[in-house]
């Protein structure tokens, strides 16, 4: 593939990935795993917020958020979803869209453990998206669940993660006078082979 070489370099899109977003921790100030979400409504009406990329594996990439959020309601709806990760200090962008199921197992389970205990409590306290009266309403929650599961709180089975497997992932690179390189690889399911094509800027 002309061109693609550098930090374009390789023939697996996801390993890429994974050396961006390694190059990214060590510029970026926070998150260098914080991409934006976007899903639809049943209107088709776009949502975008951001979220973490936790996982990036060998045919997939994982986020984790609560089952009962808007996020995860048009999720369900829609089964599809696109994320977009763009990493200022590096001037690269990397574009991800696909279908998503859930990931409510053992990989679930290890990931809510090794969060923060104010993280794991937390997510116990948080009907995430649904109306709050007020603060002091969301600090009687997290009380309420630190006194129910103390310093152990199991995964709650409404928090989960979410599994894209993309058929789409484009890579690009700021360049002079706005000529940027961009590739874009796509396969017509996540079980075919990549195709790489060089965009126009």
């Amino acid at each position: 593939m002309s061109g693609r070489e550098g930090v374009f370099a390789g023939d697996d899109p996801f390993e890429l990935l994974r050396r961006w977003m390694d190059e990214a921790k060590l510029s970026e100030i926070n998150d260098p795993d914080a991409a934006a979400l976007a899903t639809v409504d049943e209107s088709l009406l776009p949502n975008v917020r951001m979220v973490l990329l936790r996982i990036v594996g060998t045919n997939d990439v994982v986020f984790f958020t609560n089952y009962t959020s808007t996020k995860a309601k048009e999720i369900e709806g829609a089964g599809k979803a696109a994320l977009a990760l763009h990493w200022k200090s590096l001037r690269r962008q990397v574009r991800v869209r696909g279908p998503v199921v859930k990931e409510s197992g053992e990989l679930a389970d290890d990931y809510f453990a090794s969060r923060s205990l104010g993280s794991r409590l937390g997510a116990w306290a948080s009907d995430q998206s649904s109306p709050l009266s007020s603060r002091q309403e969301l600090e009687d929650r997290l009380a309420h669940a630190t006194e129910t599961h103390g310093h152990t709180p199991p995964r709650p089975d409404f928090w989960g993660g979410y599994r894209l497997s993309p058929i789409e992932m484009e890579f690009w690179r700021d360049g002079e006078h706005r000529l940027h390189d961009r590739f874009v690889w796509r396969r017509a399911t996540p079980n075919d082979q990549w195709n790489v094509t060089r965009l126009f800027p």
